[in-house]
């Protein structure tokens, strides 16, 4: 008999996200599915590098001290399961490494899903010659000469892998580029039994999924309008109660901090969303027009209004590439004129860098506390060197190593040879770099399918 309603709660919104997050939520939260969105186009790119020196590596460390902390709910618990895209760019080794976890634990049975296809790079060129221009977002151009240094190629798949996986018994599942939503589409899916082209529930759920996968965004962190009586000390982390029509109610664990309103509902349904009518997901375009919230209670939102339309022809592809070097340091500067001071650092550093007959492609600098970072902020402090206290924060890129190299040695010179009031320099020497940037893309549906493999604990490491 297939349930009415299931319990999916979040508790990471991206990797560095509170720790203890997971293990509260799952002991607390009565759910049905935890998830742990960690992946964001920066958390790619530290991934491929890492892969790139360590074929094992890649994948998001935190996975098996999570899977580890939360173990206890997962047995004692047996209907929740774990769905996390901390595979990143190596599902197969995230996979490996929490079984080690499970057979430490003496839990051999315990069903583990990888679930990859993302990854577009072993392929990438025969894609090109196929026809896949790779065109850049914002400017259109194609690929090209960039194709060289590319270090990594990602779709953003839907939930199928993830609805293969938990109809295969998948206790956890582990993948790799899942587009965020698709995280709690994908137990909806299997749970309901939608077809995949239930196009009103498909955009419910994925409601239901972008309001949760930014962890406590929708519980009160950076709520606009957040006051002393909202404890952020021990924030709880979202849950959604969705149901088998796609509507849903957000709360969260009880006893816990934070606050879930009308206010941090909203806030969250309209981050990074574009054009609220095709929020488009490779599962469905939703539509968040008509979408409508109501206060059910302490701490309860019901949304309901959700819909979509048919799923889009291609996935966002998620693309980095080599390109150059990069540090950045930062010092103290105190005392009268402390702003004006900091300037004049900065300039004496790039002028000693000419000096050395090095001009750095990019130079920037910015005086933290003096209005830089906050645009009016110098005329309610009394004018920008009112300041008495400032920090001067430096960085560069150049495609050469050893320009950036020479940068990093002329920061400490500063604290005796700069203006008076330098001070704070207690840090190690700053480093190069490289610098991963990034292209956005498409890649036809058709060319890319998912795939999965389930293991027990034991089966993996065999």
């Amino acid at each position: 008999m297939k349930p009415t309603i299931i319990r999916i709660g979040n508790a990471a919104g991206f990797w560095g996200d509170n720790l203890d997050a997971p293990r509260i939520t799952a002991e607390l939260g009565e759910l049905d599915y935890l998830t742990l969105e960690y992946l964001a186009e920066l958390t790619l790119s530290i991934l491929a590098h890492q892969r790139s020196k360590n074929p094992d590596a890649g994948f998001v460390s935190d996975v098996p001290l999570t899977v580890k902390s939360i173990l206890p709910s997962l047995i004692s618990k047996q209907r929740l399961r774990l769905v996390t895209n901390g595979g990143g760019m190596n599902p197969v080794g995230c996979a490996k490494a929490t079984a080690r976890v499970l057979m430490d634990a003496g839990q051999p049975k315990m069903k583990i899903a990888a679930v990859a296809g993302d990854d577009l790079l072993p392929n990438l060129d025969s894609l090109i010659q196929g026809g896949e221009a790779f065109k850049h977002f914002d400017h259109g151009n194609e690929l090209g000469e960039l194709r060289n240094q590319i270090a990594s190629a990602n779709a953003y798949m839907g939930s199928k892998g993830i609805v293969d996986a938990l109809a295969d018994g998948a206790q956890i599942v582990l993948t790799g580029r899942i587009a965020d939503a698709s995280l709690v589409v994908g137990p909806a899916v299997h749970e309901f039994g939608w077809a995949w082209d239930d196009w009103q529930q498909l955009g419910g759920a994925t409601v239901a999924g972008h309001l949760i996968e930014c962890g406590a965004q929708v519980t009160g962190g950076m709520y606009s309008d957040w006051n002393e009586s909202i404890p952020l000390g021990n924030i709880g982390y979202p849950i959604a109660e969705v149901r088998d029509d796609g509507s849903c109610v957000i709360t969260k664990p009880p006893g816990t901090g934070g606050t879930v309103n009308i206010g941090t509902v909203s806030e969250q349904l309209v981050y990074e969303i574009g054009d609220p009518a095709k929020y488009m997901t490779p599962d469905v375009v939703a539509d968040f027009c008509n979408v409508k919230l109501e206060q059910q209670g302490k701490d309860k939102v019901l949304v309901t209004g959700g819909t979509g339309t048919a799923a889009p022809s291609t996935f966002k592809v998620s693309m980095a590439y080599y390109d150059g070097f990069t540090t950045s340091g930062m010092i103290v500067v105190t005392g009268k004129h402390a702003a004006a001071k900091a300037r004049s650092a900065a300039t004496a550093v790039k002028d000693k860098m000419l000096a050395a007959g090095v001009e750095l492609a990019q130079y920037e600098y910015e005086i933290l506390g003096a209005g830089d970072t906050l645009a009016g902020m110098d005329l309610w402090r009394g004018g920008a060197d009112a300041a008495k206290e400032v920090v001067l924060r430096i960085a560069a890129r150049d495609p050469s190593r050893q320009a950036i190299d020479r940068l990093t040695r002329e920061l400490a010179p500063l604290v005796t040879s700069g203006p008076p009031g330098v001070t704070g320099y207690t840090n190690a020497r700053a480093r190069s770099r490289p610098v991963i940037s990034y292209w956005p893309s498409t890649v036809l549906r058709e060319n890319v399918s998912p795939t999965v493999e389930v293991r027990t604990a034991k089966e993996w490491l065999a």
